[in-house]
């Protein structure tokens, strides 16, 4: 089964950065969709950045021009550079897959895998 660990999280004040990094394993191949995604406390989860191997890179509205999401040099490794951090950007951010991509590999799609999460927080 695909396992996948966040790490990166921390606290930092309003304008500062953060980098967020998730690795999978359990999976002997290349996972096509990988994303981030929060929740914020009393929220919903939301899609923040999502690779869609080979097809497309997709962001929220809200991270759009803060936020980027990489791929690393190892085999399904993901990281979310997050630059310029606002308040509303504090909240639990989890990593996610699939191991198909296309049409179904989108921010507001269903993911097949999820990571228990790392926690950020951004004070004004």
């Amino acid at each position: 089964e695909v396992q996948l660990v966040e790490s990166g999280g921390g606290s930092v004040q309003t304008g500062g950065s953060l980098r967020v990094s998730c690795a999978a394993s359990g999976y002997p191949y290349s996972l096509s969709c990988m994303g981030w995604f929060r929740q914020a406390d009393g929220k919903e989860r939301e899609g923040v950045a999502l690779i869609n191997k080979n097809i497309d890179t997709q962001y929220a509205d809200s991270v759009k021009g803060r936020f980027t999401i990489s791929e690393g040099d190892a085999k399904n490794t993901l990281y979310l550079q997050m630059n310029n951090l606002k308040p509303e950007d504090s909240g639990m951010y989890y990593c996610a897959a699939s191991v198909w991509g296309g049409s179904g590999c989108r921010l507001t799609g269903n993911m097949s895998f999820w990571g228990k999460g790392t926690l950020v927080n951004i004070s004004s």
